[in-house]
């Protein structure tokens, strides 16, 4: 079902419809079918048309995370906090920065 659908998201891009929620929906469609790099690119896509998307910086953030990208995902999630805070979606700010703490405590180690 995923590989259909993002079939029929991928046509539907350069349209009239395309814009942040298209490329949001393919980076979501891509991070269920575990193509982390490919949704990462359509996430960001989507935060190139509107940047104070706090869902696409909270996708982003795990499709990078998942992709073995922590250092990026914690940047996304970051980015993602104070776009969510500026907007009041405080339980999106809430989530990211549940993420980033853990992706912090995992970072940690690395740096010693």
């Amino acid at each position: 079902m995923t590989g259909t659908l993002i079939t029929n998201l991928e046509k539907l891009l350069g349209g009239p419809r395309d814009g942040a929620l298209l490329r949001y929906s393919l980076g979501s469609e891509y991070l269920k079918a575990g193509n982390f790099e490919q949704a990462a690119v359509r996430l960001r896509e989507a935060l190139d048309r509107d940047a104070r998307y706090s869902a696409a910086w909270k996708l982003l953030g795990k499709a990078l995370s998942e992709g073995g990208q922590a250092a990026e995902a914690l940047a996304a999630y970051e980015q993602g906090i104070s776009v969510a805070e500026a907007r009041g979606d405080l339980q999106a700010a809430r989530e990211m920065g549940v993420f980033a703490r853990r992706l912090r405590r995992q970072l940690l180690p690395a740096k010693r």
